[in-house]
């Protein structure tokens, strides 16, 4: 596992993770309309929706304590920040 003990790893599995998974909920939600007709109000869904799209990499970063691997679970750490100051930029 040392191989993958990498910051850019991490960063990028952070950024990536919580966008498909985001765009599975809304899938599985059937949010598209909402979303076409911009029905989400500045503080409401979308700045949930960013949050629960943050929850896969908080569980990775739990994996990747728990496993050693501190690069790695930083990177995925640095990764969910820009889904988390924007939910909360968007919630105020």
């Amino acid at each position: 596992m040392d191989r993958f003990d990498k910051y850019w790893i991490g960063i990028l599995v952070g950024l990536l993770l919580p966008a498909i998974f985001g765009l599975t909920y809304i899938e599985v939600m059937n949010l598209w309309y909402p979303l076409r007709t911009f029905q989400f109000e500045a503080g409401g869904v979308l700045s949930k929706l960013l949050l629960v799209a943050v929850f896969p990499d908080l569980a990775l970063i739990f994996v990747f304590y728990t496993t050693e691997t501190w690069r790695l679970s930083k990177g995925v750490l640095i990764g969910a920040l820009p889904y988390i100051l924007a939910s909360i930029m968007i919630s105020m």
